[in-house]
């Protein structure tokens, strides 16, 4: 089995290949979700993340593909992550998946990585194929959706602080405090997953919005704030494709000292209004939640989001 490198940007006639090989096993594993947006496949192809070095490999004849960010962060120089190893149904039991598995090991190696962690739906083939090689589930998580109704909920008042939306990068004016509030993410529950957090930055916020942005996608971000110009909560909805029907919930925090006023609540549902009359094409809002997360759990259910099916991080140590 010829396995190539391809090179970023990627040629047009390789991203039709690689959006017809993750349709394929998409539509055997999850034949529930929409098909893979051409718009998203296009942006990941042609825009590398900013966290590392992305490698990608593609099978021959459309056999199968898989991607590696090998993150460059100094806290983060000893692991990696498999974002993407699919194979077509019609490709299957025949050694596509060890074949590219054995290049992205051999890459992880020779980079002098210690661990790698990828993100596997439970219950299927992707487990199954995970549990061969030795990973290990360390962070057992859930996908939720939330039907994005006709008419939202509206949203309850926030007293003390104000509501604000802003589409895009976070204003300038705004990003220092909105960073500042990221940080409070430490505290989610993360397993024993080998990645570390970075400090949160008004830069780095800007640019994991910009990536965003630069891949053809929208970000919005809902945030109740006080009047000393604090953030005290946030949430932020990505749609990796304008035109979709379907969109991320992407983290939504409230700060330690803000908590137990209903701020999470409030900024979600505030979001369901401003999504809905934004994007009319917009059915289904999906987020993840670690399963030991319980209060955000029980906020997204009062919410109406429904769990999905089950995923997690799994880890292998080199």
């Amino acid at each position: 089995m010829k396995i190539n490198m391809l090179t970023l940007p990627v040629a047009e006639n390789e991203v039709d290949s690689w959006l017809t090989v993750l349709a394929s096993a998409a539509a055997a594993d999850l034949p529930q979700l929409p098909a893979p947006s051409r718009t998203e496949v296009v942006g990941r192809l042609r825009v590398p993340t900013g966290r590392g070095r992305a490698v990608l490999w593609a099978a021959e004849e459309g056999a199968g593909v898989a991607a590696l960010v090998l993150f460059s962060d100094e806290a983060n120089r000893h692991t990696a992550f498999v974002d993407v190893l699919a194979v077509p149904a019609r490709s299957r039991r025949r050694g596509v998946g060890t074949a590219l598995w054995e290049r992205v090991r051999e890459e992880l190696v020779a980079d002098g990585r210690t661990s790698v962690e990828a993100m596997v739906d439970l219950g299927g083939a992707g487990q199954a194929f995970a549990e061969s090689l030795g990973f290990v589930n360390v962070l057992p998580m859930g996908w939720y959706g939330q039907e994005l109704a006709e008419r939202p909920a509206p949203a309850p008042t926030t007293p003390g602080y104000e509501i604000l939306t802003w589409h895009g990068l976070v204003p300038d004016a705004w990003a220092p405090a909105a960073a500042a509030a990221h940080g409070a993410m430490e505290d989610a529950p993360s397993g024993d997953v080998d990645i570390r957090l970075e400090p949160w930055t008004a830069r780095r916020l800007h640019s994991v919005q910009q990536l965003v942005l630069d891949r053809g996608g929208e970000l919005i971000t809902v945030a109740a704030v006080t009047p000393e110009g604090e953030v005290g909560a946030y949430t932020e909805l990505v749609l990796p494709d304008p035109c979709g029907t379907r969109a991320l919930q992407y983290d939504t925090v409230v700060a330690p000292r803000h908590r137990g006023r209903g701020l999470g609540r409030a900024v979600k549902l505030h979001m369901a209004a401003r999504a809905a009359g934004r994007y009319p094409a917009l059915r289904r809002i999906a987020t993840t939640v670690a399963d030991e997360n319980t209060p955000m759990r029980t906020v997204n259910e009062s919410l109406g989001y429904r769990r999905e099916r089950g995923t997690a991080y799994f880890q292998l140590k080199l």
